[in-house]
């Protein structure tokens, strides 16, 4: 059972890496400052950046040794969110593009913490 859960796992991680690397590419073709990097060919950890202007960064890192969603604000950390959290999180941040938001547009903050 264990040796399943750990293969679920480490797909799962997969998964989000590649589409975390999408999110990047469109954010970019979008006109926001976006990058992922990962480690090896692998696919199983990343660091994934995007700048929404006015100082306002988001980090969110993946690994086999978990999940975090970091967001700042002139250098300052606003929030840090661990796992699920997270990941709902990236989901409002999905859905700049999917509703196809500009940088350059007033938009709240992705959080919505001033």
């Amino acid at each position: 059972m264990f040796v399943r859960l750990a293969e679920q796992h480490r797909q799962f991680v997969q998964d989000l890496v590649m589409n975390l690397q999408a999110l990047a590419i469109v954010l970019e073709n979008r006109g926001y400052l976006a990058s992922c990097y990962t480690c090896g060919g692998q696919r199983n950890s990343a660091s994934f950046m995007v700048s929404l202007g006015d100082n306002h960064l988001i980090r969110f890192l993946v690994s086999d040794y978990g999940i975090t969603w970091t967001e700042m604000r002139d250098d300052r950390e606003l929030m840090k969110l661990e796992g699920a959290e997270a990941i709902n999180q990236l989901q409002d941040l999905g859905n700049l593009v999917k509703y196809q938001v500009r940088p350059t547009e007033t938009h709240p903050s992705v959080t919505n913490v001033a």
